[in-house]
């Protein structure tokens, strides 16, 4: 079904992930303008770019903007588009991706372009932590750590990523805190505490499989404190999307949260490391961002679907691969 000609945005962080951009902007354009849509092209140059771009296309009057990058790109342009028309389209080109991912938008923008093409606009939750949007996950404790030190490093790509969880997870030591729900509190040892709108990281790391962007609720996975094996063994859950309550892990769902912790330190917002103080306020927004979602999204099953979806993804890299010796 042919969609109304849209003026859309794309806004492409050129830094973002490690795949070559050669010729991606005029790739983009071209199909966009194919699509019978007139498109406006701007680059980021540092943090904060997108954030204002987005912020001038919808006083613009602009239909749609499309966050050609990673997870930090996509957080930064849907802050400018919460509680507005203007619809949030991703085409992922990041390190980890995921609410691409989450939503099952192929990990590739040019292939990304269809779920676009087709014109399924969703309105999605998003959450926020002392009034800071996040849209994918939120954490503290070693998720945020393992962040701090992939940012603070000179490389990216998965296995710069796996390198630095393997590196925290030798010295990390888990921290106190103190969760309030619905006025009932409980203090515990924690190695991460995981609010999530958006069931995994990134890199398909499900820390919140049955997660969904449209219920009005925040997923918490709670990690307790325990010995190496333990530890090392909720990091193989992670990978099959096996995570699940009992052992070392409580799971539960909110529309609010707080967490207190001893004194203000390093989070992690959509992947991003983040100073932020010592009481931690979530909150769930419902249906409060426009996002063009593929109409159906696969059934989530533990094991099957993230080695189903690590060879799609291997699948496109190898494309990849391919359409750059061609070109």
């Amino acid at each position: 079904m042919k969609t109304a000609p849209l003026r859309i945005l794309l806004i492409i962080n050129p830094i973002s992930g490690t795949n070559s951009k050669r010729g991606l902007q005029e790739y983009l354009e071209k199909r966009i303008k194919a699509m019978g849509h007139y498109i406006t092209t701007s680059l980021t140059q540092g943090p904060g770019d997108a954030t204002r771009l987005a912020q001038n296309a919808v006083k613009d009057g602009f239909d749609t903007v499309l966050a050609c990058g990673g997870d930090g790109t996509v957080n930064e342009v849907a802050t400018a588009l919460v509680g507005t028309n203007v619809a949030l389209g991703i085409l992922p080109n990041g390190s980890g991706n995921g609410l691409a991912r989450h939503i099952d938008i192929p990990v590739d923008p040019i292939l990304a372009l269809k779920v676009i093409q087709k014109g399924k606009v969703t309105d999605c939750d998003y959450c926020t932590v002392n009034d800071i949007p996040f849209f994918c996950t939120f954490g503290l404790g070693f998720d945020a750590a393992v962040s701090h030190r992939f940012a603070t490093g000179h490389q990216r790509g998965l296995l710069a990523y796996l390198r630095s969880t393997i590196n925290e997870f030798i010295s990390f030591k888990p921290e106190t805190y103190r969760l309030t729900i619905n006025d009932k509190s409980i203090c515990v040892d924690a190695f991460l505490i995981a609010c999530c709108n958006a069931s995994q990281y990134g890199n398909n790391a499900f820390i919140a499989p049955t997660a969904s962007i449209t219920d009005g609720m925040i997923d918490i996975t709670l990690v307790h404190s325990g010995n190496a094996l333990s530890q090392a063994l909720v990091g193989v859950e992670l990978l099959a999307g096996s995570i699940t309550q009992g052992g070392l892990i409580d799971t539960f769902k909110t529309d609010k949260l707080i967490i207190s912790r001893q004194q203000a330190g390093i989070a992690h917002i959509d992947g991003e490391p983040i100073e932020l103080p010592d009481k931690l306020t979530i909150t769930c927004h419902h249906k409060g961002l426009k996002i063009f979602a593929p109409a159906k999204r696969s059934k989530f099953k533990p094991v099957f679907t993230p080695t189903y979806l690590f060879f799609r993804d291997c699948c496109i890299h190898i494309g990849n691969i391919f359409s750059m010796k061609k070109s």
